[in-house]
């Protein structure tokens, strides 16, 4: 049977988005529901019945809350793998009762680093109950389902009106917990090597990213090319937000990253016109129209369909200019008001706001077997 029904489930987590809604959706289902905390008393805040889970260890929680659910009642519980005989007949002997749903998030690791807050805070919020939960059940999902997103929710209810979630569902939810906690065990790493104990040579031993899929493209730098957008979480081209015109593509995106770098490498209003990785024209002036001016001047004819990126925000004097030539791309950190507006007269032309990129200390570069790091220049 793939369907597995919800009966029991452990709630732990530190974004309470929607909580109070999907408690009472539990409740209503005829769910047991498990809790620790504050997540508890927002449960029990809301009318709905909740099981503190110092009740189910027989231990409090202690340490400041840094041990809440670290115990064999709770592992137990999610480990067992319902499928096979010995395990429900070792969970009688232990009397532990098995739990169906595990719905974790952990605490604000990425935030509270780039909140500036000290080292000592830092560690405070490294999650260490919240990941054990969240990778012990995403390893059960043949059995145990595991939502680690608020946004997933509604997937939720959803199978409590179909009697549960199936196999391939868990086994979706299961493969989002383990990039969740692996996204998160790499911000620490990095941070523990980059800045906690930074290395003599001022270059960190461990340096990792993770990427999520953010969009499948039409095809990659030629035609027969598959290829697909991913982010990294922080502000960039990579999530850049479209106002106007078509999806990007691939080569919009290596155009307009390049055209963005030339702009950026200035500290004066700038302009960069790049067409198939080529540069156009790249020219600073007294405001950013003057500077689009100088930049369009260098090569009127090859900036026919090219991509342009400005490092001050766009004016309506520069987007007037703009939209008398065919242009696939502006991107800048803003738009005055009126720009964006003359700028969509122009139907094609894809409109993006994105971060600069002042604040990048290094540039990596891919090779064969790892990769190039360097101070940018």
């Amino acid at each position: 049977m793939t369907v597995r029904p919800i009966k029991r489930a452990l709630v732990s987590v530190y974004d309470k988005t929607g909580l109070t809604e999907l408690a009472q959706d539990l409740h209503a289902a005829g769910v047991s529901i498990v809790s620790t905390g504050s997540t508890a008393g927002v449960i029990e805040s809301a009318g709905v019945p909740v099981t503190r889970v110092e009740e189910v260890t027989g231990f409090p929680e202690c340490l400041d809350g840094r041990v809440k659910t670290l115990h064999p009642r709770v592992h137990a519980g999610i480990l067992a793998d319902s499928r096979l005989e010995s395990h429900v007949a070792q969970l009688a002997e232990l009397e532990v009762e098995p739990f169906d749903l595990v719905i974790a998030n952990l605490y604000p690791f990425t935030e509270t680093v780039a909140s500036g807050a000290t080292p000592d805070e830092c560690v405070e919020q490294i999650d260490i109950g919240g990941p054990s939960m969240v990778r012990a059940a995403a390893k059960n999902h043949p059995t145990v389902s595991v939502v680690v997103e608020p946004a997933d929710y509604a997937g939720v209810r959803e199978a409590l009106g179909a009697g549960g979630f199936t196999l391939e569902q868990r086994k979706g939810l299961a493969a989002k917990a383990f990039a969740h906690t692996a996204a998160y065990d790499v911000a620490v790493a990095s941070w523990f090597a980059g800045t906690y104990v930074p290395s003599q040579d001022g270059w960190p031993e461990f340096a990792g990213q993770a990427l999520t899929k953010s969009a499948v493209l039409r095809y990659g730098e030629n035609p027969h090319q598959k290829a697909a957008l991913y982010t990294d979480g922080t502000a960039g081209l990579a999530s850049a937000e479209q106002f106007h015109g078509k999806e990007m593509s691939y080569n919009n995106y290596v155009d307009t990253e390049a055209a963005r770098r030339a702009a950026y490498d200035f500290t004066d209003p700038a302009v960069a016109i790049i067409k198939h990785a080529n540069p156009c024209g790249v020219a600073v002036g007294t405001d950013i129209a003057q500077a689009h001016a100088r930049a369009h001047a260098c090569d009127p004819v090859s900036a026919f369909g090219g991509v342009i990126a400005a490092n001050r925000p766009v004016s309506v004097a520069m987007a007037e200019q703009v939209a008398e030539v065919f242009t696939e791309v502006i991107v800048a950190p803003d738009y005055e008001p009126g720009a964006i507006e003359v700028l969509q007269g122009k139907k094609n032309i894809r409109i993006l706001k994105a971060a600069g990129v002042e604040g990048e200390a290094t540039e990596l570069r891919e090779i064969s077997g790892g990769a190039l790091v360097q101070v940018v220049d």
